[in-house]
């Protein structure tokens, strides 16, 4: 099991996964957004290839448009 915060709150999941895995469970696959994984940015070409490990701690921000 690997704990994971993001955006402050703690998610538990039974294996390891991918940056672009935790997108799809949390639902944002397809937003536009950045990610940064202990105090890094990800570039989104790694996203399918990162995996993450018990105790990242990631900060996803959305990109929101408006006028």
């Amino acid at each position: 099991m690997i704990t994971l915060t993001v955006n402050g709150a703690t998610h538990n999941f039974e294996q390891a996964l991918s940056v672009a895995q935790l997108l799809q469970h949390l639902g944002l696959v397809g937003k536009r957004l950045a990610l940064e994984r202990n105090g890094e940015i990800v570039p989104r070409s790694s996203f399918t290839s990162q995996q993450l490990a018990d105790g990242d701690k990631l900060e996803v921000v959305i990109a929101v448009g408006g006028g």
